[in-house]
């Protein structure tokens, strides 16, 4: 027999902290990112390329590229043209798909930890 229990009503919210470019680009300066919904990803992670990941909707595209600073916005990329494709994954949230001359990358949110 398994039992358990709640507090009704009660909700329970779990915060992922995010770095931002500045701390990327500090650890590594010659990584791959863009920034999208607030946080950053990162590309050319062994274990991420290693996984077989199915495309799923567009979710947005690269609108600017910042390869000057680390004051990054939404849609933002240091590496990536102007113009590359952003899909969502079937099969993780933490991984998204970009497309961009014919080339696929996935990119991990990168989070402290």
């Amino acid at each position: 027999m398994i039992s358990g229990c709640s507090n009704e009503g009660e909700v329970t919210t779990v915060t992922i902290d995010s770095i931002d470019a500045e701390e990327v680009l500090t650890l590594d300066s010659d990584a791959d990112i863009f920034q999208y919904d607030g946080v950053i990803y990162k590309t050319n992670i062994d274990w991420v390329e290693e996984l077989s990941l199915t495309k799923d909707v567009q979710i947005g595209e690269i609108k600017t590229k910042n390869d000057t600073n680390t004051d990054f916005k939404d849609k933002m990329s240091n590496k990536l043209p102007v113009g590359a494709k952003i899909f969502s994954t079937k099969e993780r949230g933490d991984i998204l798909i970009v497309e961009s001359e014919g080339e696929i990358k996935k990119y991990l949110v990168i989070v402290e930890g």
